[in-house]
């Protein structure tokens, strides 16, 4: 990788933080990896971050650690900053409407505060 960074992320208050910490190494070593992908390539594939289908603007990251399957949600703002919210691991086929109606109510307590 070049060090170029496209993109920024950034963490929104403790939401990440307390999935994060609750992490093995290897899952932490992994999500780190994911994140300075998404930072440094120009087009990023969906095998790691999605639009949620039928939100306004929320994303997931997807970290994949053997058969674990983890998802972070974030959302951009202003263009090239990516904004890190809730994780969780996967454990079903679709990602559980609760995780996403956090995720939301994060997503406006942020646009809120910085308005």
């Amino acid at each position: 990788m070049n060090n170029k960074k496209v993109r920024s992320i950034i963490i929104y208050k403790v939401y990440f933080e307390d999935f994060f910490i609750k992490q093995r190494k290897k899952v932490k070593e992994k999500i780190i990896w994911t994140f300075e992908l998404i930072e440094e390539i120009p087009k990023v594939p969906e095998t790691y971050l999605k639009h949620i289908e039928g939100t306004d603007g929320l994303y997931e990251i997807r970290v994949k650690h053997s058969r674990n399957i983890y998802r972070i949600f974030c959302f951009f703002d202003k263009g090239k900053l990516i904004v890190l919210m809730n994780g969780f691991e996967k454990k079903t086929q679709k990602t559980p409407k609760k995780e996403i109606e956090k995720a939301l109510n994060i997503k406006n307590e942020y646009e809120q505060e910085n308005k």
